[in-house]
């Protein structure tokens, strides 16, 4: 019995070795060189491999997602129609979590500008708002959103969240549906977006949804951070409205097109913070860890955990 490690853009190697101390009795392989008879798998651990790495193994089992998001899976034809799990772990939340903070904090405390002042050797300080009157809100409230919640519920934000369906969260007013979307926007000073990448949420923050944003907030105008998926928002419009004012800051870890392109004007906007898709790196050891106890658990005879949907696309 095979487990088969199909990635793209990330050294195999590694998570093979990782794999192999874990579970010591099975035969690990690695997409292409050494996948010998494709037969033999039972199991493959993906990130952004082709369908057809998959669909060449005719007795596979389960598909397991390296990365918090599913998107480069559900969205290749000839996809195997066999469970597909997502990754939740403690440790690649919290690195989310850890994320969105310090964007929330660097905008909230004028770093930015302080940083620009820096650069002129001006030493000017400026009226500084309490977070108890920054109103920031989040969309999605799953694992990684509710934790991101908590956390700024306790440093003392006005913390909103929006999810298709009803959520309750302690300290956190909650909207669901498209009926509460504007009333979620029409009351966040920073808005967060976790939300997976679906045919519902692709290109979701448009301009149209940033000019929904309110300008008589603490921070004097909104803010867009986005750690969850680059084509949930549409970039050219982020560019705009922070020419225009109609943001005055982003914070973006994901993008339309990864790496983001050298002529995009996202790098010289200096209202613009941009990382290169780092917000919650994946640990190899947390997720193989993961990956193996799912396997022994499914081979006890318990269900697979964090199963996808593929209809809902998480």
């Amino acid at each position: 019995m095979a487990i088969l490690i199909a990635v793209t853009g990330w050294d195999a190697g590694p998570w093979a070795e990782r794999l192999r101390a874990r579970l010591p009795d099975r035969d690990i392989r690695i997409w292409p060189d050494a996948m010998g008879d494709p037969a033999d798998i039972r199991y493959a651990l993906t990130w952004k491999a082709p369908a057809s790495a998959l669909t060449a193994c005719p007795n596979l089992q389960a598909v397991f997602s390296l990365g918090a998001g599913v998107d480069h899976l559900l969205g290749q034809q000839g996809l195997p129609d066999v469970p597909i799990v997502r990754v939740v772990d403690p440790d690649l939340t919290g690195r989310m979590s850890e994320w969105i903070t310090l964007q929330v904090l660097l905008h909230h405390r004028q770093h930015l500008r302080y940083a620009a002042q820096q650069r002129r050797h001006e030493w000017t300080p400026h009226a500084q708002a309490a977070a108890r009157d920054v109103r920031v809100g989040i969309l999605g409230l799953g694992v990684l959103g509710a934790d991101a919640a908590e956390v700024l519920v306790r440093l003392g934000y006005r913390v909103a969240g929006w999810a298709r369906t009803p959520k309750d969260l302690a300290g956190v007013e909650c909207f669901a549906g498209e009926e509460a979307f504007d009333a979620f926007l029409a009351r966040t000073d920073i808005l967060v977006n976790l939300l997976p990448l679906t045919p519902q949420t692709h290109g979701l923050i448009d301009r149209g949804v940033l000019d929904k944003l309110p300008r008589d907030g603490a921070l004097g105008g909104p803010v867009f951070i986005n750690a969850g998926r680059g084509g949930s928002h549409v970039e050219a419009d982020i560019a705009q409205a922070l020419r225009d004012g109609t943001l005055i800051a982003a914070s973006l870890d994901v993008f339309e097109t990864e790496p983001l392109p050298a002529d995009s004007p996202l790098w010289d906007l200096e209202t613009a913070v941009v990382t290169p898709h780092i917000a919650a790196d994946s640990d190899p050891d947390a997720i193989i860890d993961y990956v193996a106890a799912q396997i022994r658990a499914f081979e006890a005879g318990a269900d697979l955990e964090n199963r996808v949907d593929p209809a809902r696309g998480y």
